[in-house]
């Protein structure tokens, strides 16, 4: 009888490849059928398995791409090695590795419903996403800074921001983001290894203490965002003034000096600036708020779609450049048809090409 039915199940699904993922009975599937620990494995179908590979495979090598173009762009063209870039470059390469490393090995473990990479590996992974996190994060407060100043205190933006300077602002944050991501992550492997009777072989997991939830809400959240929004709200405030005083003067036909005009490219620098960190923390704020919750209000299905919205944000900012920065534009017009290659092209005045 047993063997009718199998006989049956590999009509129905066209062979024996798909026996381990489409029983009649509905079988059990484990991580790790040899080991008693093992996690249990969720069930899909060939064509939801090609599918999802295709789509997240889109979707790591779009974000690549694009964020490879803003690179490239700003490291090439001397032009663009101004204090302000320095931070959007800095932001490109941490997207870029959430395109190249986290989005895969989530992709798998999403579709896998497995982990199959070891425990060192997780633990090498979950410092690698919570460095990119923090460094994203911590990009996005140096942005807001460069701003206040640029168009707060636009006399004292030569003197205060240099590109040393900021150089090294993205060096110590760098720092200090692996610092915290490899306490979290050991404190973490510890609490794992302490209570492992709640732990099953074949997942990778975060099991923060409330000591930890509370910290990291202040440190990663709340002083973040503060900082953030604080900033923004007084650039905007400041920026409509001088824009308002500028077309007013414009209209009176009166003359509108060099330094005015610089502000008005420094708000309008800032406007497009703000719409990138807007869009991180629609995506961030709710993912963040959601894992703070917890998984007993929270779907994992909701939590999944969160997750990915915040890696998706990663590929969203070279799109928001090549809207509103012309220089981007060219830049990637010179790259795709290898002009960069040419003698002297990085000398090339990219603002009036």
């Amino acid at each position: 009888m047993k063997g009718q039915k199998g006989e049956q199940n590999k009509l129905l699904t066209g062979g024996d490849s798909l026996m381990a993922y489409e029983t009649e009975d509905q079988e059990t599937q484990y991580c790790f059928p040899d080991i008693n620990s093992s996690c249990v494995k969720g069930q899909r179908s060939r064509y939801e398995y090609i599918i999802m590979y295709v789509f997240f495979s889109l979707l790591s090598a779009w974000t690549v791409f694009l964020n490879l173009l803003v690179i490239i762009s700003i490291s090439h063209f001397k032009k663009l090695h101004t204090p302000t870039n320095m931070i959007i470059l800095s932001l490109a390469v941490a997207d870029l590795f959430v395109g190249l490393i986290v989005m895969p090995v989530e992709a798998v473990r999403l579709i896998e419903t497995c982990w199959y990479f070891g425990d060192t590996f997780c633990g090498l992974f979950l410092i690698v996403m919570a460095l990119l996190g923090s460094t994203s994060l911590s990009n996005l407060v140096l942005i807001a800074a460069d701003r206040y100043v640029a168009v707060c205190h636009p006399l004292l933006y030569p003197q205060k921001i240099t590109i040393t300077k900021t150089l090294i602002s993205i060096c110590v944050c760098c720092f200090i983001s692996l610092a915290y991501s490899t306490v979290i992550v050991f404190q973490n492997k510890h609490l794992e290894s302490s209570n492992i009777t709640d732990v099953c072989y074949g997942e990778c997991g975060f099991y923060p203490t409330f000591i930890f939830i509370v910290f990291d809400e202040i440190y990663s959240f709340l002083l973040p965002c503060i900082l953030i929004i604080t900033a923004y709200v007084r650039i905007f405030y400041v920026a409509f003034k001088q824009v308002k005083v500028i077309n007013s003067l414009m209209k009176g036909g009166k003359c509108v000096t060099e330094g005015s005009v610089k502000r008005k490219s420094e708000s309008k620098a800032a406007l497009t600036l703000g719409i990138i960190v807007t869009v991180y923390l629609l995506c961030y704020i709710p993912y963040y708020i959601s894992s703070i919750i917890g998984p007993t209000v929270i779907s994992p299905d909701t939590m999944t779609y969160l997750l990915w919205a915040f890696y998706v944000s990663c590929g969203l900012n070279p799109l928001i450049y090549a809207l509103f920065y012309h220089w981007f534009k060219i830049s990637v017009k010179h790259i795709l048809t290898l002009k960069i290659l040419e003698p002297a092209s990085s000398l090339l005045d990219i603002f009036t090409a």
